[in-house]
C-alpha cells in the first residue's frame, strides 16, 4: 500500500461526492417534470414519443399498474434481444460472418440484458455482430438502467407522498430518464472515449501483420457508444471478451479513472434525490455515509489483501504484492479499486480478473454482491436495496425504544417490514441454492477447472453474480453451458423482479400514508448514530445470512495460501 494509491482512492471519492448535487438537482427537476436546460430540445421529442405510445402523461398510476407497465416493458425487450441473436446471421451489420446463437446461450443473454446483469457466457467479437451489439444489447443497457433509475424514483415518491394512491407513471419516467438523462451524458462520454482510443466504426475488423510475419484479425466496431452506458448505466456487459482490461475499451488510465467514477455517479446522486424529494437533502448524506462507510471498509481490505500477496507467493520470490491477473496498465491501486467499485454498484465489467486475486482480496467483490450490492449499488438499484436496510433498522430502533418506527415522516409497520425481508432474502435463496446443486450435479462439477474452496467459490461467485444482477465472473468456470445458462438465467431473473415487486408493494403502502410529525420520540435520521445504525443491521443480516458460505471458500482458501498451500 502507498501514499499514490490512497490519494487516487481519496481523489476518486471526492470527486464523486462532488458530483452529488449538481447530478442530484438536475435528475430531480427531470423526475418532477421541471424544465431544464435541454427542455426546449428535447421536449417536442418526448412529447412525440407520448403521441406515438398513446401515453398521457398527466396520467399516474397505482404502484401494481406501474409494476406491470414495467414487467411487460421487459417482456419485449427479452423478445427483441433473442430474436436478433436467433437471426444473427441473416441481419445486416455483420461483417465477420457470425451465425446464429445457440437458444440457450441466447435465452441466458437475453434474461441478462434485461436484468442489467450482463452476464456473458460467450466472447462478445467472436460471437456477436455489430447490429446485435447496439439493437440488442446497447439498445437494452439503455433501458435497463432507466427501468432500475425509475423504480428507486418511484420508491421515492411513496417516502415523500402522503395519501396518495400513485407512485408516478411508468411510460413517462423511463422516457424521461432516457432522454434527458442518460442519452445527453452518454453522447458527450462516447466522444471523450473515442478521443481517448476506443473505436466506434462499421467497418470490418482489421488484418494486420506482425513481426513475426502471422497474420492477426484486429476486431473493432461501435464499442465507445456501448462502453459510455455499460459504464454509465452499471450495466457491464463488454463489447470484447476481456472487457475492460482491453485497450479498445479501456485505453488509458484516464479513460480507467473516468469509467470508475461514471460507475458509481448516478447511483450516487440518487441518495441527493432522495433528500430532494422528501425535503431534507441531510437524510440522503445520511443514506451516502452508509454506503461510503462499507465502501472505504472494502476498499481498504481489497487493497491491503492484493499489495500484500500471500505468503506462498513470496516464499517464491513473487514480492510487492499480487499482480497475477492484473494489466500492467492499471497495476496493483487501480485494479483493487476497480473491483470494489464494479461490485458494490452492479455493474461487472472488470479491468482485472477477480479469480487472480488473493483469497481476501477477492472476497470483498463477492460480500459486495452478496450484500445486494446496496454500496451505491446500480443505477437505482442500490437505492432500493438500500432503503430495504434503512427500513429494518428504523424497525430495529422502534423495537428498541417501544415505539412505531417512523422514516421521513412515515410509519414503518409490518407491511412494509415483511415486503424488506421478502426481498431481501430471495438472493440468498437463489445463489445459496443453486450453488448446492451445482457442487454435486455431476455435469454442473464437470465445468470447473479448479478443485477445493477456489472451485467452489468460482461457482459461489458465478450465482452471486447473477442473483445480485452483477454479471462479473471468477472465471476458471465454463458457464456456457445447458445447466448454467439456465440456472443463472433463474437466478438473474429471480434476483432482479422478486426484489423490485416488493418494494414496488412498499411503495405504494408508503405513498397512501399520511405523513406523521416529527415528535421527541422520533429517532434522528441524519446523523452519525443513523449511520452507524444502519450499517450495523446491515452487517447483523449478512452475517446471518450471507457471510456463513463465505466461510467454505474464500476464508479456506486463505488460510490454505497462507499455509503455503497453492491450488
Amino acid at each position: 500500500m502507498t501514499v499514490i494509491g490512497w490519494i487516487q482512492i481519496i481523489l476518486y471519492c471526492a470527486i464523486v461526492v462532488a458530483l452529488v448535487k449538481p447530478l442530484g438537482w438536475y435528475m430531480t427537476r427531470v423526475f418532477n417534470g421541471e424544465g431544464t436546460l435541454l427542455s426546449p430540445i428535447l421536449r417536442p421529442v418526448e412529447a412525440g414519443i407520448y403521441w406515438i405510445g398513446g401515453v398521457d402523461e398527466k396520467r399516474e398510476q397505482h404502484w401494481l399498474t406501474y409494476t406491470v407497465s414495467m414487467l411487460l416493458f421487459h417482456v419485449g425487450g427479452f423478445l427483441i434481444i433473442y430474436a436478433v441473436m436467433r437471426l444473427q446471421a441473416l441481419l445486416p451489420f455483420n461483417p465477420a460472418g457470425q451465425t446464429a446463437v445457440a437458444e440457450d446461450l441466447s435465452f441466458n443473454t437475453a434474461i441478462s440484458f434485461i436484468t442489467n446483469t450482463n452476464w456473458q457466457n460467450y466472447g462478445g467479437e467472436s460471437t456477436l455482430s455489430y447490429l446485435v451489439q447496439m439493437l440488442g444489447l446497447t439498445h437494452q443497457n439503455f433501458l435497463s438502467a432507466a427501468t432500475g433509475i425509475v423504480l428507486a424514483v418511484a420508491l421515492i415518491r411513496g417516502f415523500a407522498r402522503a395519501s396518495m394512491r400513485t407512485v408516478g407513471n411508468f411510460w413517462v419516467d423511463v422516457v424521461r430518464c432516457t432522454l434527458y438523462v442518460l442519452l445527453p451524458i452518454c453522447i458527450v462520454y462516447t466522444l471523450f472515449l473515442v478521443w481517448q482510443g476506443i473505436p466506434q466504426t462499421l467497418g470490418a475488423y482489421v488484418d494486420a501483420t506482425t513481426l513475426e510475419g502471422a497474420k492477426q484479425t484486429i476486431a473493432v466496431g461501435p464499442v465507445a457508444s456501448q462502453v459510455a452506458i455499460k459504464m454509465l448505466g452499471t450495466n457491464g456487459g463488454g463489447f470484447f471478451n476481456a472487457n475492460a482490461a482491453h485497450p479498445f475499451e479501456n485505453p488509458t488510465a484516464l479513460s480507467n479513472f473516468v469509467q470508475m467514477i461514471s460507475i458509481f455517479a448516478l447511483g450516487a446522486a440518487l441518495t441527493n434525490v432522495f433528500g430532494r424529494m422528501v425535503g431534507n437533502q441531510r437524510q440522503g448524506w445520511a443514506i451516502l455515509g452508509v454506503m461510503g462507510v462499507l465502501f472505504i471498509a472494502g476498499v481498504t481490505v481489497a487493497y491491503w489483501a492484493e499489495a500484500n500477496g500471500t505468503t506462498a507467493l513470496n516464499a517464491m520470490g513473487l514480492t510487492g504484492g499480487n499482480m497475477e491477473g492484473k494489466e500492467v496498465r492499471f497495476g496493483i491501486i487501480a485494479s483493487s479499486l476497480f473491483a470494489v467499485i464494479t461490485t458494490a454498484a452492479s455493474c461487472g465489467a472488470v479491468n482485472a480478473m477477480h479469480d487472480s486475486f488473493t483469497a481476501l482480496g477477492g472476497m470483498i467483490p463477492l460480500i459486495n454482491m452478496q450484500l445486494g450490492e446496496i454500496i451505491v449499488g446500480g443505477v437505482g438499484a442500490g437505492l432500493y436495496g438500500m432503503l430495504l436496510f434503512v427500513v429494518l433498522a428504523i424497525f430495529v430502533a422502534g423495537l428498541m425504544v417501544g415505539r412505531t418506527p417512523e422514516y421521513v415522516g412515515k410509519k414503518i409497520e409490518a407491511r412494509e417490514v415483511k415486503m424488506a425481508m421478502l426481498a431481501i432474502l430471495v438472493l440468498p435463496l437463489m445463489y445459496l441454492g443453486w450453488t448446492a446443486v451445482a457442487v454435486v450435479l455431476p455435469s454442473a462439477v464437470a465445468s470447473m477447472a479448479n478443485a477445493g474452496p477456489h472451485g467452489f467459490t468460482e461457482v459461489l461467485y458465478a450465482y452471486t453474480s447473477s442473483t445480485g444482477n452483477n454479471g462479473s465472473a471468477f472465471a476458471g468456470l465454463s458457464g456456457n453451458t445447458f445447466f448454467y445458462n439456465l440456472t443463472l438465467a433463474s437466478a438473474m431473473f429471480v434476483g432482479r423482479f422478486f426484489m423490485i415487486v416488493p418494494a414496488m408493494a412498499m411503495a405504494g403502502s408508503l405513498a397512501g400514508k399520511k405523513s406523521v410529525p416529527a415528535s421527541a420520540g422520533t429517532l434522528p435520521t441524519t446523523g452519525g448514530l443513523f449511520v452507524g445504525l444502519v450499517v450495523g443491521v446491515i452487517l447483523i443480516i449478512g452475517g446471518l445470512t450471507f457471510f456463513p458460505a463465505l466461510a467454505l471458500g474464500p476464508i479456506v482458501e486463505h488460510l490454505a495460501m497462507t499455509s503455503g498451500a497453492l491450488f
